[in-house]
């Protein structure tokens, strides 16, 4: 599944960098992640990046967005190929 950014996000902005699908972006009071984006990094890393770098530990899963480690891996192929286009 997605992951998704709580209220208790601080904007210190060491998530951002990090991922590797630019699905966290700047929303109008905190981050946010792209849903349609996030891999939880399956297909770059073994872990959530964000999740790593988080002081404040804000990045559970997005429980509205389940998906299987298949469906992470299918939608990592999906970008990767959009992006070689």
């Amino acid at each position: 599944m997605a992951l998704i950014i709580t209220d208790v996000c601080i904007n210190c902005d060491v998530c951002e960098p990090e991922c590797p699908n630019e699905a966290i972006y700047q929303g109008e009071e905190i981050y946010e992640i792209d849903p349609n984006r996030c891999t939880e990094c399956v297909g770059h890393f073994d872990e959530p990046q964000c999740v790593q770098v988080c002081p404040v530990e804000c990045i559970p899963k997005d429980e509205n967005h389940m998906e299987t480690s298949e469906q992470l891996l299918a939608k990592y192929q999906r970008l990767i190929s959009q992006s070689s286009e």
